[in-house]
């Protein structure tokens, strides 16, 4: 049997699981997960603001456990609220500060996949929210929010990419500059 053959998913359900997996931490169809762009980034390039009011790299991450944990609530029956949307570091951003970050990230991660396995599959057909609110994110099944999850998180795993080579081509200049 081939490696291929070993992964292959039985159902829509499975495949939906196995992409929630590979997003974060495996090997998606798009490119890199989310586990491998946060390699090698230090807690310096993860608060580093490249670019005027846009997001450091520290703040998507919160940003990206915030609305995990969100998802997981309402995968797991909990009515819709908003979340922390945009959560601000509160730490002195030293190294064990964002690496608690990224262990929080994988965490809230690991939450969201048991509570995505406790599902039968005709659940991900159950409505969150009576009122579309794209702002919420209701008025959506919880196969869609879940799908849109991944791809909110790959949205932002690319600008974390960006923001990483950003911050390794300063780094590359600041040392020719010498």
């Amino acid at each position: 049997m081939t490696a291929r053959e070993m992964t292959r998913p039985k159902s829509d359900f499975d495949a939906l699981k196995q992409d929630l997996r590979s997003v974060y931490g495996g090997d998606p169809w798009h490119g890199s997960s989310i586990t491998t762009v946060l390699a090698g980034v230090d807690a310096k390039t993860a608060a580093r603001r490249s670019i005027p009011k846009g997001h450091t790299i520290w703040e998507l991450v919160l940003h990206m456990t915030s609305w995990t944990r969100e998802v997981t609530s309402r995968v797991r029956g909990s009515p819709p609220k908003s979340p922390e949307d945009w959560p601000v570091p509160k730490s002195d951003g030293g190294e064990s500060a964002w690496r608690a970050a990224k262990e929080d990230l994988g965490t809230a991660q690991k939450e969201l996949e048991r509570a995505v396995d406790a599902l039968k599959p005709k659940d991900l057909l159950r409505w969150i929210g009576d009122q579309r609110d794209p702002m919420l994110g209701t008025g959506q099944t919880v196969g869609t929010i879940i799908r849109g999850l991944m791809q909110h998180h790959t949205y932002h795993e690319g600008q974390i990419a960006i923001l990483k080579r950003a911050a390794e081509k300063g780094k590359q200049a600041t040392r020719t500059d010498k």
